[in-house]
């Protein structure tokens, strides 16, 4: 069974449910999927690194941003490491600590944008690492890293996702337990492939 493209997912999902009517139901059942799957994984392919200019006191997160890591300042010597505060600790900052614009020294997540405190005082480059949403599977993209690398995920998740809609409650279980071990190896998997890399890495230093 071929399992590495957006039609061939929505064939099994179609195969696997013993249904031919379910065409446009099973590109919901994929997208809802997705969703899930963002919520819950977090993997080193889903790292990224995003550079730009801070030039307000609020800026624009990347399009595809779906968790942050780290973020500093490389246009200065050295480069500055933000720390990550709440919304209320930056207000609180702001109004006794911070009150004059300056080099940024803290930042929070606010909905689409992060915000720097102190207010820049000028132009300071970033850069954004940060974990990155999935690239959508459709028509025009019609694979992604995780199709290739673990299209269990996909399936399991996919027809999790048709059980309501199909009022199928009984096999919820089963597609639960085979998306979560799909999760659970594949983390298992990003884990010890750090841990070789960090190995290593260390053995290169000791040399």
């Amino acid at each position: 069974m071929a399992l590495s493209t957006y039609a061939e997912l929505k064939t099994s999902v179609a195969d696997w449910l013993n249904r031919s009517d379910l065409t446009a139901a099973i590109a919901d059942f994929v997208t809802l999927a997705e969703s899930q799957i963002e919520r819950v994984l977090r993997t080193r392919n889903m790292l990224t690194r995003g550079t730009g200019n801070i030039t307000a006191e609020y800026n624009a997160l990347p399009s595809d941003f779906l968790d942050g890591l780290t973020l500093k300042l490389t246009g200065t010597n050295p480069i500055t490491p933000l720390q990550f505060e709440t919304l209320n600790s930056l207000d609180q900052m702001q109004n006794t600590t911070y009150v004059s614009a300056g080099k940024p020294l803290f930042y929070a997540i606010i909905g689409s944008n992060f915000r720097v405190l102190p207010v820049p005082d000028s132009t300071y480059a970033y850069e954004l690492d940060y974990y990155a949403k999935l690239a959508k599977l459709s028509v025009s993209n019609t694979t992604n890293w995780l199709l290739t690398q673990a299209p269990d995920i996909y399936l399991y998740g996919s027809l999790l996702q048709a059980a309501p809609y199909l009022q199928n409650d009984e096999r919820i279980p089963v597609w639960v337990a085979l998306y979560t071990k799909g999760i659970d190896d594949l983390r298992l998997a990003d884990n010890r492939s750090n841990q070789a890399g960090t190995m290593l890495a260390r053995a290169r230093t000791l040399g």
